[in-house]
């Protein structure tokens, strides 16, 4: 099936190490002719990446950003105006996990870092792109949350409440953007296993894989095979969704 988004230029956010959820979301948009702006703190990782990706016959940078800093954003979403072209699709994948704990024990430190990673940076690249997406009245955004926004996290405080965050944002961009021919999802990840399987080890992840349905963790390719689906023309009709891509980590079972 051809998606139709050939020669779109795409921002995908988190894109510093091989076989993630950033780097796959990348490469499958690229196999689509998709030209890429790797956007990552972690620049060495993007390069890597971005160089990859221009193997595939489809032009790919890297820009180095830290996207709790507005200005940064905007300066590099120009910067990808001037490289590549006007920015269509957006995919708000970078995210820390890390900083967590207990309400009681995390610190006003690293309740307020994670959410400007997590809630205040996607709200960034979302703000600085709008002007290119309305400008060619076509754009994509797709805000990466995970199931702990929707069920809570135990110790995951800050993080469950920046990625509930995310999926209220994709719904009010899709409301903004329903009569400018603008899209916005967010797809909502269980257990992706970047590990090649070595996660399986853990009794962590372990007691994780009994609460899912299919008794087996994601792969990247789950979510990014979705997301190529989600930014193509023939979803033209999808708007202000929550996609859960978790293998039913959501239902009861037992």
């Amino acid at each position: 099936m051809d998606f139709g988004i050939k020669g779109k230029v795409a921002i995908v956010t988190g894109t510093s190490r091989k076989g993630a959820v950033g780097h796959i979301i990348a490469k499958t948009l690229a196999n689509e002719g998709v030209n890429i702006a790797c956007a990552d703190i972690m620049i060495d990782g993007a390069e890597e990446i971005a160089r990859e990706l221009n193997e595939s016959g489809v032009r790919a940078i890297a820009y180095k950003v830290d996207q709790r800093d507005c200005a940064q954003v905007a300066s590099v979403v120009a910067r990808v105006r001037e490289d590549l072209g006007l920015p269509e699709i957006l995919v708000n994948n970078a995210a820390l996990l890390r900083g967590g704990g207990r309400i009681e024990s995390t610190s006003v430190e690293n309740w307020q870092n994670l959410m400007k990673i997590d809630l205040d940076g996607p709200w960034f690249w979302i703000k600085e792109t709008w002007k290119s997406m309305v400008e060619n009245k076509w754009g994509r955004i797709i805000n990466i949350s995970s199931i702990a926004g929707v069920l809570g996290g135990f110790g995951q405080a800050n993080y469950s409440s920046a990625k509930a965050g995310v999926i209220a944002l994709a719904k009010t961009a899709a409301l903004e953007g329903a009569r400018l021919g603008i899209t916005a999802n967010a797809v909502t990840l269980g257990v992706v296993d970047t590990s090649d399987g070595r996660i399986n080890d853990s009794e962590v992840f372990k007691r994780i894989k009994t609460k899912i349905a299919m008794r087996e963790f994601g792969k990247p390719e789950d979510v990014a095979n979705l997301i190529a689906f989600l930014v193509s023309k023939q979803a033209n009709y999808i708007t202000g969704q929550d996609i859960h891509v978790v293998g039913g980590l959501d239902l009861f079972t037992y």
